[in-house]
């Protein structure tokens, strides 16, 4: 295999030094599965079509979780890109909540090593609460997004509040 390819689950070739045709391509397929998603509305790219960086999605949470929630509308924050010199890709797979100044994410990067190179982080009120190590996908950035989508209703299940504070249950083995 060429030294600017790499083979990723053994029938995607993506070229290392991917480029921002490969980027939009990439969030359009993200745009068309969330388009799908039951309970995900008004999909679209920030900051612009023209200058897509992040696909987001309102998101009514009863239908999107398949049960019933606590909050009347959410929002689904998915980004990935490729940083040179590394051989994964990173992203964030955010679930937030506006009304309650709360996100939870996974987040694939490198901004807490001591983690690994996937988190599961929670901010509230502008500040972190909580991350927590989460298992890395090395895998299609679909393949990895479909799984992110799978965990988040029982991510969102282990969320509890207290004193008008979330915090996130450890996740059991």
């Amino acid at each position: 295999m060429p030294p600017t390819a790499r083979l990723v689950n053994s029938s995607m070739l993506f070229p290392a030094g991917r480029d921002r045709y490969t980027q939009r391509t990439l969030l359009r397929e993200i745009h068309d599965r969330l388009s799908k998603q039951a309970g995900c509305t008004a999909v679209r790219y920030e900051p612009s079509s023209r200058r897509p960086r992040t696909v987001v999605a309102a998101v009514e949470p009863t239908a999107f979780l398949g049960e019933q929630y606590d909050i009347e509308t959410a929002r689904l924050e998915v980004r990935f890109w490729y940083p040179e010199g590394v051989d994964y890709t990173y992203y964030r797979c955010n679930w937030v909540e506006p009304k309650q100044d709360l996100m939870l994410g996974f987040h694939q990067d490198a901004d807490h090593p001591e983690l690994g190179r996937c988190h599961l982080q929670l901010d509230f009120d502008g500040a972190t609460v909580s991350r927590q190590s989460v298992t890395f996908l090395d895998a299609h950035p679909l393949a990895a997004l479909e799984q992110r989508l799978q965990q988040l209703p029982s991510v969102l299940s282990r969320l509890s509040w207290e004193d008008d504070r979330p915090s996130l249950a450890p996740q059991s083995e």
